[in-house]
């Protein structure tokens, strides 16, 4: 990982997601969420003002060194205790059925195996534990989703392996969770990184 990877890219990360409108979406994904959560993709800790009180404990997830560097001020602000375990999200070094919740924010974008990871997640997630989610992917549009594909490899060597045009309802569905709801939408900016999916699985 270079200088660009490791220093510019979650700066800018943290940044473009988090505006007011993103915030707003954030919330609305974490509602409902309790007790120990596991987030890969846990970042600069964006989602920590929006959990929930009821959620303890966060398993933090993510490659970036920077990004805790930037969430030290929202670490020492929050309630919930959060424990950094890896770097991978396709290699989750917890017990089997050993969190009641799993967010996912932006996240299955940048992940190299990222089905993997959502295998990762079932394994670690107890029976019936939820998997929330907010998402950018592949639009439902032909002539959108035609640009996120001439894009991808661009963004991938831009944003550090981040992916415009994967199938996040459809990946989600694949590794074996049951969808209870999801919405999708164009949100603020270029329609090919704006296609957002946001929702509840429940793994069963």
């Amino acid at each position: 990982m270079g200088l660009w990877s490791e220093q510019v890219v979650p700066r800018a990360v943290e940044l473009t997601l988090r505006t007011s409108d993103v915030s707003k979406r954030r919330r609305r994904c974490l509602e409902g969420l309790a007790g120990t959560i596991v987030e890969p993709g846990f970042g600069s800790g964006l989602n920590l003002a929006h959990y929930p009180e009821a959620v303890t404990k966060v398993y933090a997830i993510d490659p970036a060194m920077v990004g805790r560097k930037l969430a030290a001020k929202r670490l020492a602000a929050s309630a919930i205790e959060v424990e950094f375990i890896g770097l991978d999200g396709a290699d989750i070094p917890l017990d089997d059925d050993s969190c009641d919740g799993a967010a996912l924010t932006f996240t299955l974008c940048t992940i190299p195996d990222h089905r993997q990871a959502l295998a990762e997640l079932r394994r670690v997630l107890k029976p019936g534990a939820p998997l929330h989610f907010l998402e950018h992917g592949l639009a439902d549009d032909p002539g959108i989703a035609k640009w996120q594909n001439r894009l991808t490899p661009l963004q991938k060597k831009v944003v550090d392996g981040c992916h415009l045009n994967r199938p996040v309802l459809d990946d989600i569905a694949l590794a074996g969770f049951a969808i209870d709801w999801s919405e999708s939408e164009f949100a603020f900016g270029p329609k090919p990184a704006a296609w957002f999916s946001i929702g509840r699985a429940t793994n069963p």
